[in-house]
């Protein structure tokens, strides 16, 4: 995990700078969600499919990926279960508007590590990627 207070290294206390993987098909939920974390220091990539995701984080391995849960190439549920395949380790956030509980359950059984939900309230968005890049879960 890359942990840096932007001078070259980490110090306590200083907020987590992660490298995010943005994954929604919407180009607006992806532009917000760009905005919003690079504002706060943190590196993002975005894709907008599943299969591209499992690409770029094979190739990248970002410390959070940012999951959205309806897409059109493949459910966000299936590429929450190949990214737990591909790494065990994956740090995966859904991103919904389903905040329904056995949604939440699902996701949380799958490996989820939070769940942000949509529309996307800035500081939610920020609380939730630092609680998880820092090693911690994001559950509300």
């Amino acid at each position: 995990m890359k942990m840096d207070n932007g001078k070259g290294g980490s110090r306590k206390g200083d907020p987590v700078r992660a490298h995010v993987l943005v994954v929604d098909d919407s180009g607006f939920a992806r532009r917000t969600l760009r905005q919003i974390l690079e504002r706060a220091g943190h590196t993002v990539d975005e894709v907008k499919g599943g299969m591209e995701a499992l690409e770029r984080y094979a190739l990248k391995r970002p410390d959070v990926v940012l999951l959205d849960m309806i897409m059109e190439d493949m459910s966000g549920m299936e590429v929450l279960t190949r990214l737990r395949e591909l790494d065990r380790n994956a740090r995966v956030i859904v991103a919904t508007a389903d905040a329904q509980t056995a949604t939440k359950a699902e996701a949380k059984a799958a490996g989820a590590l939070g769940m942000i939900p949509k529309p996307f309230q800035k500081e939610q968005v920020l609380q939730t990627v630092e609680k998880v890049a820092g090693g911690g879960a994001g559950w509300n």
